[in-house]
């Protein structure tokens, strides 16, 4: 399926051969450039489900890119059609486990924002080590983020929310600052994910936190 990407948008054409792209061999670090084609502003996105918040900020910012990680297989295609359809040429999807990915494949500096919403809490203590937010990852992720690079978290879960903020509050090399950031895609603290969504919908507290990089 290909569609000609639309007004405001990079020219050229759009496929699922183009959105998608497999995870790195091992020992392989990612080269956005080449990725996307052209060098520019990167900001990654940790699990992006259906891809709405992806979708909506590539089209505002056709002069970003957008790298979208999501396990799930069937969001994963649902969101990688859904940019086919849109002509979105600006965002590129890979389906592969981002605390690994993290770790080993993004390069240091690379990224200009961070986009974490919703990680799943593995409440039952027996899974907590598979929850994304570990020591590891934190200062992976501080690693692969450019100088004033933003970094926006967001849960519904706070005993997870807590560790979070734990985590990160110890990395010197984060500064607080403001959740809502129109430029990022928040805006009076909403995000508009399907999860964020569907968790205001069910009267759940939302607890989010946002830093720059020294």
């Amino acid at each position: 399926m290909t569609r000609t990407a639309g007004p405001g948008n990079l020219k050229g054409m759009v496929s699922l051969e183009t959105v998608i792209v497999p995870p790195p061999e091992p020992g392989h670090i990612l080269d956005f450039e080449a990725l996307f084609g052209r060098r520019g502003p990167v900001e990654m996105e940790i699990g992006s489900g259906k891809g709405g918040f992806l979708l909506r900020q590539a089209r505002a910012h056709p002069e970003r890119d957008y790298f979208g990680v999501e396990w799930a297989n069937k969001y994963f295609r649902y969101a990688a059609d859904r940019m086919v359809r849109w002509g979105v040429p600006n965002v590129r999807l890979m389906r592969t486990d981002a605390r690994h990915l993290m770790l080993h494949h993004v390069p240091p500096a690379s990224l200009d924002a961070l986009h974490v919403y919703h990680p799943d809490p593995w409440p039952k203590k027996r899974h907590h080590k598979r929850r994304l937010f570990q020591p590891e990852f934190v200062e992976a992720a501080v690693r692969a983020l450019r100088p004033g690079a933003r970094w926006a978290i967001q849960t519904d879960d706070l005993a997870y929310f807590q560790i979070i903020r734990e985590l990160t509050a110890a990395r010197p090399e984060l500064s607080p600052t403001d959740f809502d950031d129109p430029q990022y895609g928040t805006v009076g603290e909403r995000t508009e994910t399907n999860f964020e969504i569907k968790y205001l919908r069910e009267g759940r507290t939302i607890y989010r936190l946002a830093y720059r990089r020294q």
